[in-house]
């Protein structure tokens, strides 16, 4: 599958936001870049222009994943997909409340990964 659907993604982790990028890739999609950080994400998410963001829930610092999900809906229409090792309790509730259009859990493999693009841009 290709598509000309531009990808950014938000992880922390080197190791998990190079697997991301390779997969996504390997999917057909374009990464248009990559951050570690709610600012540096807000930046890119200007700049670039993504069809979709992966961001990871659990950023550092006081920008977390779900805070940098509501300040990109203020100034994007991109999609917002948390990747994220939670799955249930206050953490999950304050994601939902910033709509997003996923989840994705971690680990996950290229079919969960393939999925939660393909619904999201859909």
């Amino acid at each position: 599958m290709t598509s000309n659907a531009r990808i950014l993604i938000v992880e922390d982790d080197d190791v998990i936001a190079s697997l991301l990028e390779w997969r996504v890739k390997k999917l057909g999609y374009e990464v248009c870049g990559k951050a570690a950080n709610g600012p540096d994400a807000l930046d890119l998410v200007q700049n670039e222009e993504p069809s979709l963001v992966l961001l990871d829930i659990g950023l550092p610092g006081t920008l977390d994943g779900i805070e940098t999900a509501r300040r990109i809906r203020k100034i994007s229409k991109a999609s917002v997909v948390f990747v994220t090792g939670y799955s249930q309790g206050e953490i999950i509730d304050r994601a939902k409340t910033t709509y997003p259009d996923g989840f994705i859990l971690k680990p996950f493999g290229d079919d969960d990964l393939r999925v939660g693009i393909e619904l999201a841009l859909h």
